[in-house]
């Protein structure tokens, strides 16, 4: 469905999997630890058993690799009912650490669309996550210079947004959202009236899908690059 965006002013940005690849060193790591503790469980079982503790622990440890090395010790203590030895517990820690240093791999087209859009719109980023570790993966991403101003969100529902739009003394109709997740880059907004790009990539933790109806019912322009925005928008 196709959108006004005459009225932006604002154009927020998700971090991970939107600006540089995350979710597939998440699936990379989870591989890692099943090998680990195969021996007390499938890796199918150990799978859906590290998911069921993320959730549970989200309220908790909030989104990010941090949360996700904790819920792994405890997935690991849970299957071996306590027996798991130390050894593996400090493989897990090494995997988790692996995971915070990673090299930030940009997605295709990232710098130049920041670049174009930047000389007229304020650009911002708002993306879920650690502090700590978002903060590092901006610097080294090269891109930090582009944008006005940066939110760690502790998650992304309409009344987080809200609160942004009101810090950023903006308008909802002002304001437009990018991102790889329809659950939390772009169903909010659309709900409080602003404007929402979605840019799928190609893997999608499970907590961030939606069903077909919510997917159908709802107005938001999907691009297959980043690149789209200079046609979306009409900037050089």
């Amino acid at each position: 469905m196709e959108i006004n965006f005459s009225k932006i002013k604002v154009i927020a940005f998700d971090a991970d999997d939107t600006l540089w690849v995350n979710e597939p060193y998440f699936r990379e790591a989870e591989d890692k630890v099943a090998k680990l503790l195969s021996r007390y469980e499938t890796e199918n079982k150990i799978n859906q058993e590290l998911y069921k503790i993320e959730i549970d622990n989200l309220p908790y440890y909030g989104y990010g690799v941090k949360g996700f090395i904790l819920s792994m010790i405890e997935l690991s203590t849970t299957l071996s009912n306590q027996q798991v030895h130390p050894k593996i517990i400090d493989e897990i820690l090494k995997i988790g650490k692996e995971m915070l240093f990673k090299p930030i791999e940009l997605l295709e087209g990232v710098p130049e669309i920041l670049e174009s859009l930047s000389s007229h719109y304020r650009l911002i980023v708002a993306t879920k996550g650690d502090l700590l570790d978002q903060e590092r993966k901006l610097q080294k991403s090269g891109l930090l210079s582009y944008f006005h101003h940066v939110e760690v969100m502790s998650d992304k529902k309409e009344k987080d947004y809200l609160k942004i739009l009101k810090h950023l003394e903006v308008a909802p109709e002002e304001f437009l959202m990018v991102g790889n997740s329809l659950k939390s880059d772009v169903l909010p907004l659309v709900k409080i009236g602003a404007s929402a790009v979605h840019i799928p990539f190609h893997t999608t933790w499970e907590h961030e899908r939606v069903c077909e109806s919510e997917k159908s019912k709802t107005a938001y322009q999907t691009l297959s690059s980043i690149l789209g925005l200079k046609k979306l928008l009409t900037v050089k």
